[in-house]
């Protein structure tokens, strides 16, 4: 198949498909003699592998390294286990900034009264890099 029927069963852009070909996370596909790219049912396993991947939060350098355990049948599942809970540390930790981020919001919105006078401490708070009192 070309790399538009491609792009339509694995839910990515061809685009993408090339961007990882490009970066190795894709084999190179075979090419027609008039040059086009010709991918497998195994590629489109692959990149379903690495579309989920990517869809539950795993970095490019994360998702070649689970491709490389994935491949290697002789890898410990404590080395995916471990990859996958460092992934889930981050994944807190991003989780915990946001929250933050929300928290302060929220309290400069519920500060702000939202009339038509000119005050507001939201945007006092941006103006002062967020040392406002």
């Amino acid at each position: 198949m070309n790399i538009g029927q491609a792009a339509r069963q694995s839910g990515l852009s061809a685009k993408m498909i090339r961007y990882y070909e490009s970066i190795d996370l894709l084999p190179a596909a075979g090419r027609t003699d008039s040059g086009y790219r010709q991918y497998g049912a195994q590629d489109l396993h692959r990149l379903a592998f690495i579309k989920r991947a990517r869809d539950l939060g795993f970095s490019l350098a994360e998702v070649a390294q689970l491709l490389a355990l994935w491949q290697d049948r002789g890898r410990a599942s404590a080395d995916v286990k471990a990859l996958a809970a460092g992934h889930i540390a981050e994944l807190n930790h991003k989780i915990a900034e946001l929250s933050g981020l929300r928290d302060t919001l929220q309290e400069l919105m519920e500060h702000c009264q939202g009339d038509q006078r000119p005050d507001c401490p939201i945007l006092r708070d941006l103006e002062s890099g967020g040392r406002c009192p």
